[in-house]
């Protein structure tokens, strides 16, 4: 299956998504709260652009913010009705929509955003041998020990990403490699810790690392560790649907016109994505690269991860991460990006 997407095409993209922010979204004929649960991390942007920006206000929707150190926990929040709206990963909505929660996924947050990175003589030794399987061997001979790599939970995206990359990509041998699934936050303090070799993670933890240790380095892009990767989305309840379309769309239209506004405002972004990641205690500096990051790359348009989606549910059934396979035409609704007013 082709995941590629060509750079005319993701130039007309963000063309589209430019055309769109630049149209007034109309206030709603009565306010609506949504329940909103995300997560303090990059791919999460828009929510934070939209928020900061005060747009959602003057657009008539309410959202009650719930914050999650992981997707997995997001989806037992899913789970017990307590949210409307999921800023979460695509790994996390596939495993929710398998296991009968009505989400739907209308919008993509990001794409290419889990890299591989190593600190350390791990990440000399990825650095100069061949192949990458051959690093982690070489690790493993030198330190008569398996590397230990961070990421999040099982299920999540990262986590999903770094085995696709392990078993299909590097083809490492399985004993050469120890995954620590862990929270967000200590990701980030086992890498700075020294307490694993390196990490699969994303923005702002791997421009925070390699900040702070000049030891560390990208040793496998996002675009190597599965080309087009999908990240993290905009997942609504069916219920909340039916019941709050227009609050639906609006929200998706915010999504649209936010995921531009990063692009073409960034330091005004970075202020905002600041005030949300690391509790507002990462330097607006920092943000500001990891905006700038090559695996950073805001998409809106969920159209551009319907195959790369279907590449990761085919790898986590294989994991047995999913109860079942989600049928992918269910679970995508592309009916409210497509509705987005364009200009022109």
């Amino acid at each position: 299956m082709s995941i590629a997407l060509s750079r005319r095409r993701f130039v007309q993209l963000s063309g589209i998504a430019a055309a769109a922010a630049l149209l007034p979204v109309s206030a709603l004929a009565a306010p609506v709260t949504l329940r909103v649960g995300y997560i303090p991390i990059i791919p999460m942007t828009q929510l934070f652009i939209m928020q900061g920006e005060g747009w959602t206000g003057k657009a008539g929707l309410k959202l009650e913010l719930t914050q999650f150190s992981s997707g997995p926990a997001m989806v037992q929040a899913l789970a017990s009705g307590s949210l409307d709206v999921a800023y979460v990963g695509i790994g996390p909505a596939m495993v929710a929509r398998s296991r009968g929660i009505d989400v739907k996924v209308l919008a993509s947050n990001i794409i290419d955003q889990v890299a591989l990175i190593g600190r350390g003589p791990f990440a000399e030794m990825m650095a100069a041998a061949p192949s990458a399987a051959e690093g982690f061997k070489g690790f493993f001979d030198r330190a008569g020990r398996p590397a230990k790599i961070a990421t999040l939970p099982t299920g999540s995206v990262p986590d999903t990403i770094l085995r696709y990359y392990l078993n299909r990509v590097a083809q490492a041998d399985a004993r050469h490699v120890e995954i620590v699934g862990v929270g967000e936050d200590q990701v980030q303090q086992a890498l700075l810790a020294g307490a694993v070799e390196g990490a699969s993670i994303l923005e702002p933890i791997l421009t925070i690392v390699q900040e702070r240790d000049p030891t560390a380095r990208i040793v496998a892009p996002a675009s190597t560790m599965l080309p087009r990767q999908p990240g993290a989305v905009l997942a609504v309840r069916e219920a909340t649907i039916a019941a709050n379309r227009d609050a639906v769309a609006t929200l998706v239209e915010l999504h649209v016109r936010a995921t531009e506004f990063a692009r073409s405002r960034q330091d005004r972004a970075a202020d905002h994505v600041t005030a949300f990641v690391g509790k507002g205690l990462v330097d607006p500096r920092i943000i500001d690269k990891a905006l700038r990051s090559p695996n950073t790359n805001l998409v809106a348009d969920p159209h551009v991860i319907r195959d790369a989606t279907a590449v990761l549910q085919d790898f986590q059934q294989t994991l047995g991460t999913q109860v079942k396979p989600v049928n992918l035409d269910e679970l995508f609704d592309y009916s409210f990006y497509d509705a987005v007013p364009k200009a022109g």
